[in-house]
């Protein structure tokens, strides 16, 4: 960086953070926001706008700039934006079916809702669940994705003697940000800093997708053609004759529905129903599951909603945010595809240092198989051979004939399945490209001197904040439906900060000893990862809330059994059926667990409706506004997905 970008970049970051602090500490009971409700839901007291941009900035933060792009510029392209859009549908029902019932009852946390309508113990075990999956799968991914961008944009400099190239070193600077912030703030200065972090990214997203558009349009072409998807018939000629934007669209565009795994185009939102990642048939059911318990039953999200002023206030908040939603595929996805077409090569070496590892794991052992991805074999013929002819002898077999490079792949997908059989253990997968470096690798290449500063400042400031919230929420599950429920039913106010704040430490600590491990091949992704751990919750969940909303005579064990059941469903599924789609498997765990519960509500329910307790302080009028506003944001949704389907 020039050293005004860097001097400008650590005013930007410092002074951001003060100012949501001193802005978080204002108005509190005493200096040290002795108020359970001040620290953990701001008193109750935000804004329409803040609600609005603190749920884009708590939710946009380097997981969805890293994974989305790293799933955009691999085979899945503009199939994974509809975990954006069908957000924005999403958004517009929790905010007119979900919201008034949780503010109803005054809530501090989501498991809260389930004591009212089922009992303690459902309450007790949705907050273990949640605490385990937010601080394990969310919270140590957004450590290992800002420190992914500190590692890719600072490798080969040190900063007090540390190697910012340095995953884990990465992964410590951002955990410990984010802990001295949230542990003096609260939500109140997470909220605050969100409203500026959630402008500056989308500017400074917006930003590099212009960058990213003249680069690609100075390219030379014979160079671009190497990156075109497989179905194109785009010609030299062509892109010499094209501009930024289509060129983008002649190199990614190809049939939609031809084959599996990328063989087609990038820029349509339908996948064939073969698809491993977003498969058409998600679009039914299954991706539905995630986007309503990420949305609408999570603690991270929802907490900010349950801080609104009145139902108004937080259902145009809500609508607010789903606007934004359908802008973000436009500054996150589509430069995720430029990004392999303008520096495959870049991608390529971050892989190679990703590889290395796996390498010298497999030559120390000749039992070990190994695993490589179609566009390892294809970059890498020789080193291929050599690994199948390892793969060989490991199953205690010479090579006979030598497959050709069409086909080595299968085969030696073939030698995988003998090994699995004979029990033999295997590496992760080798891979050609490093596609979660997709985002970073643009920061490093076209970020210019004088601008630099804005944008990382952005990316730092989301990804601290992001941070800052989820260790925040998760501090609140702790405190108030285990320590303050179940241990320290009489713990004064003061007593429960204290020991969110102590669990703000402990959190943090646990999510950057794990976020290292994310590095590897193994996971596919972060992306993949979020969503894929998620599925042992979120479809139970789902249904247990759907009819606690409803049915008032469901009875009151079904809200425990649900989420152990999807545990032990969605685990089933992911062991002896892994090839079905994991939103799939989503789909069908939830559409068991539904079945299960309705059976039992007919079969025995209870004997008289639940009736849940009513919050006579906040204001519970609906707004208008918001409802038409939400009617908008629908129709943009079905048009954008009718233009790219």
């Amino acid at each position: 960086m020039h050293p005004v970008d860097l001097i400008l970049f650590v005013v930007a970051v410092v002074g951001v953070i003060a100012f949501g602090i001193i802005k978080g500490r204002s108005g509190r009971s005493d200096t040290i926001g002795s108020s359970a409700s001040e620290y953990f839901l701001a008193g109750r007291g935000l804004t329409w706008w803040l609600v609005g941009f603190s749920l884009i900035a708590a939710n946009i933060s380097t997981e969805q700039f890293v994974g989305m792009s790293g799933n955009a510029a691999d085979w899945v392209g503009m199939a994974i934006a509809s975990y954006e859009w069908m957000a924005a549908i999403t958004l517009v029902i929790v905010g007119v079916v979900f919201l008034p019932r949780f503010l109803k009852c005054g809530i501090y946390t989501i498991p809260e809702f389930l004591e009212y309508r089922y009992d303690v113990v459902s309450r007790t075990i949705m907050a273990i669940v949640s605490l385990v999956i937010l601080v394990g799968v969310p919270t140590a991914t957004v450590v290992f994705s800002g420190a992914k961008v500190i590692t890719v944009f600072f490798a080969g400099h040190t900063l007090l003697g540390l190697d910012l190239g340095n995953i884990t070193v990465g992964c410590w600077i951002i955990g410990t940000c984010a802990a001295l912030y949230v542990f003096v703030g609260g939500l109140k200065s997470c909220a605050w800093t969100d409203l500026i972090w959630g402008s500056a990214l989308i500017v400074g997203g917006a930003m590099l997708g212009y960058f990213a558009l003249v680069h690609i349009g100075a390219m030379d072409a014979v160079e671009l053609i190497k990156t075109k998807v497989a179905t194109s018939t785009v010609t030299i000629d062509q892109l010499q004759n094209a501009g930024g934007l289509e060129r983008v669209r002649l190199l990614n565009m190809g049939p939609a529905l031809e084959g599996a795994n990328g063989a087609g185009g990038k820029l349509h939102m339908i996948r064939p129903a073969t698809d491993s990642s977003v498969p058409w048939t998600a679009l039914v059911v299954g991706l539905w599951i995630p986007n309503f318990f990420y949305w609408g039953l999570n603690q991270y999200i929802m907490q900010r909603t349950l801080g609104s002023k009145s139902l108004a206030e937080g259902q145009k908040g809500i609508v607010f945010a789903a606007a934004l939603k359908l802008v973000i595929p436009f500054i996150v996805v589509i430069p995720g595809i430029m990004a392999y077409n303008m520096f495959s090569g870049d991608l390529q070496q971050n892989a190679s240092i990703k590889n290395a590892t796996i390498v010298a794991e497999y030559q120390a052992d000749a039992k070990l198989l190994v695993p490589f991805s179609e566009s390892f074999a294809k970059l890498y013929p020789a080193e291929t051979l050599e690994i199948f002819a390892h793969n060989s002898e490991a199953l205690g077999g010479a090579v006979g004939t030598v497959p050709s490079e069409d086909s080595i792949f299968a085969e030696n997908e073939k030698l995988l399945a003998a090994g699995k059989l004979a029990g033999l253990k295997q590496t992760t997968k080798l891979v050609g490209y490093d596609y979660d470096s997709a985002f970073p690798v643009l920061l490093k290449n076209l970020l210019k001197p004088g601008l630099t500063w804005f944008v990382l400042a952005a990316i730092f400031g989301a990804v601290v904040s992001t941070l800052a919230s989820m260790l925040n929420s998760a501090s609140t599950l702790f405190t108030m439906d285990l320590y303050g429920k179940l241990f320290r039913k009489n713990a004064s106010q003061k007593e429960l900060v204290s020991m969110g704040r102590l669990c703000v430490v402990v959190f943090v600590l646990i999510a950057c000893f794990i976020a290292p491990s994310l590095n590897n091949p193994k996971w596919g992704g972060v992306f993949t990862f979020i969503q894929e751990f998620q599925g042992f919750v979120s479809p139970g969940v789902l249904a247990v809330f759907l009819f606690g909303f409803f049915s008032k005579r469901t009875p009151r064990y079904v809200g425990w059994l649900g989420i152990l059941l999807n545990v032990a469903i969605y685990g089933g599924l992911k062991l002896f059926a892994n090839d079905i789609a994991f939103l799939n498997r989503m789909a069908i765990s939830f559409g068991v667990i539904c079945a299960i519960i309705a059976l039992l509500t007919l079969i025995r329910p209870s004997s008289k409706p639940v009736e849940l307790p009513q919050n006579g302080a906040l204001v519970m009028e609906h707004s208008k506004g918001a409802k038409w506003a939400g009617v908008a944001v629908c129709i943009a949704t079905v048009a954008l997905y009718i233009i790219f389907w």
